[in-house]
C-alpha cells in the first residue's frame, strides 16, 4: 500500500507535488495558530515626570546648576565633584560630560537654553583646592578655599547604619544658614547666593513628604570658616518601640513560633520608644500623615543623619562678573594683599592652562 502511494507520487508532476506540500504546510500552520493564539505582551512605558521650570513661590525660574572642574583634579576631588552633583539633585546635570578643550564660554553657551542659573567650579593647585560659586550669566562669583573635606563614602563608612536611599534625591534640599548675620557686605552676598541656589519654599503650602534633606552652613566669626554639612531628615513616632516600627515598615511576616499568643509580641516589644529623640526639643506635631508610621496630630521625633559630603571652606574673594571683573571683597584686605591675591590667581590660571596643555599633548 505504501509502495503504491510512493510510486504514485513519483509518477505525478513535480510542480503539482510541491504545490500539494505547500498547501498542506499552510493548513497545518493555520491549525496550530488557531489552537495557540498569540498573546502580545503589553510594554509598560514609564511616564516621564517633568520638573517645573518656574518657582511657584518667587515666580522666577527654578534655580539649576552645573557642577564641573577647571584643570586637572586628583581622584578624591573628582569624587567630591560627583558628591556635589548628587547634593544638587534634582535640578542639576548629574552626568555632565566635560572635555579637555572645553572652556568657561562653552558651559555658558549651553547654560542659557537649559535654564542653568549657577555654576559650581572645582579647581586644584599645588597649595590648595578651591570652589567657585557663580551666578550666570553675569556674576557675581564667590571663591572659597577648601581647607578640609570628607566624601559621602567616608561618612557612610563611619556610621553603623548609613542611610541614603534614592528617594531622598527626588526633591531639592532645604537650606539653613547660621552665624552670617546682616553686617558685612560679603557675608550678605554669601547668604543671598546660597539662598538662591536652591528653590524657595512656602511653609504654608509645602509638602512635608518632600522635605527629605537639609544643607547646613555655619559661619564662625572668629576663624572665618564655614562648616558645610549635608543631612537626611528622618521622622520616628514617639511611643512606638523599634520592633513594632520595623514590622510596619518592612512588610515582612512575623516569626511567632516561640510565642504562645500574638499579645506576647507587643508585650515583649514594650510601649516606650527606644530612640534618643524623645526629648521635647526634638519632637514635632505633624499636620498630615507621612508614610505608614507617622500619623497626623501625633508627636514624632526629628532625626538628622549626615550623608555627606562635608567641607570646611573659607570665603577669600568676591568678584563682580562671572569669574572676572572687579574685586568686591578680598580676604587680604589691603591693596598689597589684593595684588598678592591677583598674582596668586594668575599663577593658578596659568598652572591650570599648563595642565590642560600637558593633558592634550598626552
Amino acid at each position: 500500500m505504501l509502495l503504491c502511494f510512493f510510486f504514485s507520487l513519483l509518477s505525478t508532476d513535480n510542480g503539482s507535488y510541491l504545490g500539494y506540500i505547500k498547501n498542506l504546510r499552510s493548513k497545518i500552520f493555520l491549525a496550530e495558530m488557531a489552537r495557540f493564539p498569540s498573546k502580545k505582551k503589553k510594554v509598560f512605558v514609564k511616564p516621564v515626570v517633568k520638573q517645573p521650570s518656574v518657582d511657584h513661590v518667587t515666580g522666577d525660574k527654578v534655580p539649576k546648576s552645573f557642577v564641573f572642574s577647571r584643570g586637572k583634579l586628583p581622584s578624591s576631588l573628582k569624587k567630591l565633584q560627583m558628591d556635589l552633583r548628587k547634593l544638587m539633585l534634582p535640578y542639576t546635570a548629574l552626568k555632565l560630560k566635560e572635555k579637555k578643550q572645553n572652556n568657561l564660554r562653552d558651559f555658558l553657551n549651553v547654560a542659557g537654553p537649559m535654564g542653568v542659573t549657577h555654576f559650581l567650579i572645582l579647581s586644584k593647585t599645588d597649595t590648595a583646592s578651591y570652589l567657585r560659586v557663580a551666578r550666570t550669566p553675569q556674576g557675581p562669583t564667590l571663591t572659597f578655599k577648601i581647607h578640609e573635606y570628607s566624601l559621602a563614602t567616608d561618612i557612610a563608612q563611619s556610621q553603623l547604619h548609613p542611610r541614603s536611599p534614592p528617594e531622598l534625591f527626588k526633591s531639592p534640599p532645604l537650606i539653613v544658614l547660621s552665624g552670617f548675620g546682616n553686617g558685612d557686605q560679603h557675608l550678605r552676598l554669601t547668604t543671598i547666593m546660597f539662598q538662591n541656589i536652591f528653590p524657595a519654599i512656602d511653609i504654608n503650602t509645602v509638602k512635608l513628604s518632600s522635605c527629605q534633606r537639609i544643607v547646613l552652613l555655619n559661619y564662625n566669626k572668629e576663624t572665618k570658616l564655614i562648616d558645610f554639612r549635608h543631612y537626611s531628615i528622618r521622622l520616628q513616632p514617639i511611643g512606638v518601640s523599634r520592633r513594632l516600627r520595623k514590622f510596619v515598615l518592612n512588610h515582612k511576616p512575623l516569626d511567632l513560633r516561640s510565642l504562645q499568643d500574638v499579645s506576647e509580641f507587643v508585650t515583649r516589644a514594650g510601649y516606650g520608644s527606644e530612640s534618643e529623640g524623645d526629648e521635647e526639643a526634638a519632637t514635632v506635631s505633624l499636620p498630615s500623615d507621612i508614610g505608614r508610621v507617622n500619623r497626623a496630630s501625633t508627636k514624632s521625633a526629628v532625626k538628622l543623619q549626615e550623608i555627606g559630603p562635608r567641607m570646611t571652606i573659607q570665603l577669600i574673594k568676591v568678584q563682580e562678573g562671572l569669574c572676572t571683573g572687579g574685586v568686591i571683597f578680598s580676604e587680604y584686605g589691603s591693596r598689597r594683599g589684593a595684588k598678592k591675591q591677583e598674582n596668586q590667581e594668575a599663577d593658578e590660571n596659568q598652572e591650570i592652562d599648563e595642565n590642560q596643555e600637558v593633558d592634550e599633548e598626552d
